[in-house]
């Protein structure tokens, strides 16, 4: 149903459905933070360098400050608070205070998202700017094994390079990181 610039849309957030009318101009970010009160995703810049509003779309990671809710009717929302359903933190949330991985934390919930996803892709094969083109630092390729061999801390740094920290957490967001690629 649409009036105007407003259209409906319906969006799975966290495993909950939300069906709520947005303007055709609302970021996925807006339309979570300003409509529906999650505020996992933090508006950083607003234009898509600093990565503190990453969330999967779809199993993809995205800078939610670039989507327009309208061209994502029907999509799988994950945030960080996702993450963790019934309160239980993902290894990545624990990894990340074990190693004291955030500073203020305003990038945390970006920061982590984005980690879940690029281990994904590690997993998956993908290549990046660290392989040049070979495969990625995969361990047993059946996606229940640890993510070993090739996975370098310069590779993460690169495949995190989208998710600025303005603390410099970086120093233990890697360590963070590499522990649960290697489990």
């Amino acid at each position: 149903m649409s009036s105007g610039t407003e259209v409906e849309v319906t969006l799975r957030v966290d495993g909950t459905p939300c069906r709520l009318a947005v303007d055709v101009r609302t970021t996925l970010l807006d339309a979570l933070r300003e409509r529906l009160g999650n505020t996992s995703a933090k508006k950083g810049c607003d234009h898509g360098q600093c990565g503190a509003c990453t969330v999967l779309l779809d199993g993809r990671r995205v800078n939610s400050c670039l989507a327009l809710a309208v061209a994502h009717d029907g999509a799988e929302v994950v945030t960080a608070a996702g993450l963790a359903p019934d309160g239980e933190l993902h290894p990545l949330q624990r990894a990340f205070i074990r190693h004291d991985a955030f500073q203020c934390g305003y990038c945390t919930p970006g920061q982590i998202v984005s980690a879940v996803a690029m281990l994904a892709e590690v997993e998956a094969g993908w290549p990046s700017a660290v392989t040049m083109g070979e495969p990625a630092g995969v361990g047993s390729g059946g996606g229940d094994g640890p993510i070993v061999g090739t996975l370098t801390d310069d590779e993460v740094r690169e495949r995190m390079s989208g998710n600025l920290c303005r603390c410099a957490a970086y120093a233990n967001i890697v360590p963070a990181v590499q522990e649960v690629a290697r489990r």
